[in-house]
């Protein structure tokens, strides 16, 4: 039954994505915000097909904990089911990514168009700066600012060294540090094709204040409540 759920999610997956993504090519003379509402209409589309066709849902604790202003968002990375749930349950949002993601056909196409911050990791310190630019006009647009901190999705019950982007972005901008533990490996794990149904938790832990604080501080206590929330997971 799993395989048989997970192969008709995964064509149903080929044949809506391109779809949507070419009808959002059309979005381009909207304003951002615009633009990323319809969009994020893709990340609605794929949950209800988890739902529905795999059976797997989502179970959200610590919504109260998500700031009214924009903020910076640093989460666990274990598939892909993250980027379309964080989509259902932050305001709008833009991510760090590598720009080559840019490139795919259709899902890229139309990624680019929610003002992402798409850097290139071979640049390091050009890096780095693009993201403190471009992540501070996009907060002062309105937009969370969504970061991976280990930079790659790891495989459930691993853990990655966490890079200090997210943080540093918090330091210079005094925007609000938003911690995210989940367990969506446990169902659909990284480049699997298996999606196994339940119910994935993502935990949304108290905002880390920068202010006073240097981003390796900030980094240490995100790390800390991350990992911590993925141990009581387990």
């Amino acid at each position: 039954m799993t395989f048989a759920r997970s192969l008709i999610f995964l064509l149903l997956q080929l044949i809506w994505t391109p779809i949507y993504a070419t009808f959002s090519l059309f979005t381009f003379p909207f304003d951002p915000h615009t633009r990323y509402r319809i969009i994020s209409g893709l990340a609605y589309s794929m949950m209800w097909l988890l739902r529905v066709v795999c059976d797997i849902r989502m179970e959200v604790r610590g919504k109260e904990n998500i700031p009214q202003q924009p903020c910076i968002v640093l989460c666990k990375h274990q598939s892909a089911w993250e980027t379309f749930a964080l989509q259902t349950v932050f305001p709008p949002q833009v991510w760090v990514l590598k720009r080559e993601l840019l490139l795919l056909p259709f899902f890229g196409w139309g990624l680019a168009l929610t003002s992402p911050i798409a850097i290139n990791r071979s640049k390091g310190k050009e890096a780095m700066k693009q993201l403190l630019a471009q992540g501070r006009q996009r907060l002062a647009a309105g937009f969370c600012v969504v970061i991976f901190p280990e930079g790659t999705r790891m495989a459930h019950g691993t853990r990655g060294k966490y890079k200090t982007g997210g943080a540093l972005l918090g330091e210079s901008t005094g925007a609000l540090v938003v911690p995210v533990a989940h367990n969506a490996g446990r169902h659909w794990g990284r480049n699997a094709f298996f999606k196994h149904p339940g119910t994935i938790t993502m935990s949304i832990g108290t905002p880390i204040d920068p202010k006073g604080l240097k981003a390796d501080e900030i980094n240490r206590r995100a790390e800390e409540w991350i990992e911590a929330e993925m141990e009581r997971m387990q």
